[in-house]
């Protein structure tokens, strides 16, 4: 079968290889890969910033955002041929810590997980794969075109699961959000948000393109000035970019009792100034709730393919701006004007 490699160690060594069938010790169910999702981490992975083959190999398999078909599923399973599922990337690490034994590995307290296309597991950018049944998640039919999302969604799942939890600790009646970022994961929070029935404000630069109109057929509303400038008050805040300055300005305009939630991963370096006397009065004094969340655990996956099965699938699609057969993979990769995501087809 065709798989994209890479290895690691090496810079930019992509390539379409072809690899034998995946072996039955792998898992009971066999599934053919429909898409993949690309998405930052590849190309970090791609630019060898990060990324382990598996023990005895020199090559990882890449792709951790996915969507499948059963091919095979043993009896009583919960599976069956046909079955439309989504592999969950993380796996528990070898010590089994006290978070994963527990079903949390997104909170895993070693940092010795594997993740697939990741670290140290063969990821889904693979004509097939196989797993077992507990290590993946069914899709409603409905999603075929749509259930790609769902890995990035589970971030979102996991984003709006704490800032609940976090909300519960006193009053807490949201009602404005502000998600800055308007690429899938922007996008997936300010969906999460509108069906929570909240008040939802997307802030990015790229004015008059297809975000802006993702935003505004979503029922959100768009801004190209900044969350200072637009004067919104927001009670809950995802910050999806990772960029400094967009972080600074978060930090810096909190509403009291607000809650903020990073997702996005920065860069080491950078600088940026910030006054960290009055950050901590604004905190203290305002009962402000900062921090940061990445990946999720299988309640997540379970979330986010709720939300994903309840949003308007024609909405969701247009999210993929670009379907790139697996042959031509070189092309998914390619920075082109209007691109949100990008996703290789192995239909």
């Amino acid at each position: 079968m065709q798989a994209l490699t890479i290895t690691p160690g090496q810079k930019d060594s992509l390539d379409l290889a072809d690899l034998p069938e995946p072996e039955a010790a792998e898992g009971s169910v066999l599934v053919e890969t429909l898409a993949v999702g690309l998405c930052a981490t590849d190309r970090e992975v791609i630019a060898d910033e990060f990324g382990t083959a598996p023990e005895g190999r020199d090559y990882l398999v890449m792709g951790h955002e996915n969507l499948g078909r059963v091919l095979e599923a043993p009896e009583g399973s919960g599976l069956a041929a046909g079955d439309l599922v989504v592999g969950i990337v993380r796996r528990p690490c070898a010590e089994n810590c006290r978070a994963c034994a527990a079903g949390e590995w997104d909170m895993c307290h070693t940092g010795n997980y594997t993740e697939h296309g990741i670290e140290a597991l063969d990821g889904f950018a693979r004509e097939r794969w196989r797993g077992e049944p507990e290590d993946m998640v069914k899709l409603k039919p409905s999603l075929e075109r749509v259930g790609v999302l769902l890995e990035p969604a589970t971030i979102l799942a996991k984003a709006w699961e704490q800032v609940d939890r976090i909300g519960s600790r006193a009053y807490f009646r949201p009602h404005v959000v502000a998600v800055t970022g308007a690429g899938p994961v922007g996008l997936l929070a300010a969906l999460l948000g509108i069906q929570r029935g909240m008040e939802v404000h997307v802030f990015d630069l790229e004015e008059g393109g297809p975000k802006e109109a993702l935003t505004k057929e979503l029922g959100a509303v768009f801004h190209t000035e900044s969350l200072a400038e637009s004067g919104v008050s927001a009670d809950i805040t995802i910050e999806c970019t990772g960029a400094p300055a967009v972080i600074r300005e978060v930090l810096q305009n909190g509403a009291k009792n607000s809650v903020t939630c990073l997702t996005g991963v920065s860069e080491e370096g950078g600088e940026e100034s910030l006054d960290l006397g009055a950050l901590n009065l604004s905190l203290v004094m305002d009962n402000r709730v900062v921090f940061g969340t990445i990946n999720a655990n299988r309640r997540h996956y379970l979330k986010a393919a709720e939300a994903l099965a309840k949003a308007d699938t024609s909405w969701l699609d247009k999210i993929i701006s670009r379907r790139v057969p697996l042959a031509d993979y070189e092309q998914a990769f390619e920075d082109r004007d209007g691109d949100i995501k990008v996703v290789l087809d192995l239909a």
